[in-house]
């Protein structure tokens, strides 16, 4: 009976969906379009001042769109070019799913440690908003965010609980290295990836110049690195890191999750976007990512090769 109710909710959910236009059908996206990793090395390599990019932390959750889950990412490509933050953790019988926290409670229906339920438990419950309520969405495997990448945008994969190798291995069983990049706390987890296969590309944490050091005595060629993140914001303190990265060609990430997006009122916070472009960040990932599109647009150059690689697809 239990099995049967939780069909019902899911079906019933998707028909909602599908009847009050929140279904992607109809939803026309901003993609990214590329052939081979070249494509996407290229797009990334900083070559000077260019158009920002924007990416979403956990896709970019609001009232109605939960994080990590695909309809936010479409909702938010509905709004702007963007790649994706996201998050895969491991479920009790070792599958792979789409969230945060270690706990159910803040992003699901469902209660107490996300290791304690099965993937297919956990694929029963609904996902709550950034509000806390229960949307019609399920909590989705790493598996199909990669699917669904391809052809549309960059999902940049963070470090939780789950295996190097095996999301190494889900990456190469679907040939998306052009679409998913790995997040490295150092260099060790770079060396792995690159052994595991040369095509990997990375957004490493690059706090310090002892970690920009640590990367370059592996010998991995800097142009595997599309991203440094540096903080929450540039200052005076990593500005010279800053300009470390730029002459290895490496675009520069502020997290505005903790510092930006905190403050109060949309003004506020949109002037602190356009800072942060002055102020020297190449992409800039928030919570936030449709209000930081609007924020920005009016200082994207009339021109950008990174343009080339934009373009936009109905869904079917």
């Amino acid at each position: 009976m239990l099995i049967f109710e939780n069909r019902f909710i899911r079906t019933l959910g998707i028909l909602l969906c599908l009847a009050t236009g929140l279904g992607a059908q109809a939803q026309t996206i901003h993609v990214l379009k590329f052939r081979s990793v070249a494509d996407t090395k290229a797009y990334f390599r900083y070559d000077g001042p260019d158009a920002t990019i924007i990416s979403g932390h956990r896709g970019g959750a609001i009232k109605g769109y939960p994080e990590n889950c695909i309809p936010t990412f479409e909702h938010t490509l509905s709004a702007t070019p963007a790649m994706f933050e996201i998050d895969p953790h491991l479920t009790g019988d070792s599958g792979i799913i789409l969230m945060h926290d270690p706990s159910l409670e803040r992003t699901t229906t469902g209660h107490g440690r996300l290791n304690k339920y099965t993937l297919a438990q956990v694929q029963q419950l609904q996902l709550k908003d950034a509000e806390g309520s229960p949307t019609p969405y399920h909590p989705e495997t790493l598996e199909e965010a990669i699917r669904w990448s391809i052809g549309k945008t960059v999902i940049n994969l963070d470090v939780k609980d789950v295996p190097l190798y095996r999301k190494a291995d889900l990456v190469k069983k679907y040939n998306a290295f052009a679409y998913v990049i790995f997040t490295i706390h150092d260099a060790k987890e770079a060396k792995f990836f690159y052994d595991f296969d040369h095509r990997s590309l990375f957004s490493a944490w690059v706090l310090t110049p002892e970690a920009l050091a640590e990367y370059e005595k592996t010998g991995i060629p800097w142009s595997n690195f599309l991203i440094a993140y540096v903080g929450p914001e540039i200052t005076d303190k990593n500005r010279d890191l800053c300009k470390q990265l730029h002459r290895r060609h490496i675009k520069v990430m502020i997290g505005a999750g903790p510092s930006y997006d905190k403050l109060d009122t949309p003004e506020a916070r949109a002037e602190a976007y356009r800072q942060s472009v002055k102020d020297g960040a190449d992409i800039i990932e928030s919570d936030r990512p449709i209000e930081v599109a609007e924020a920005i647009r009016g200082g994207y150059p009339a021109k950008s090769r990174l343009y080339k690689y934009q373009g936009t697809k109905k869904l079917k």
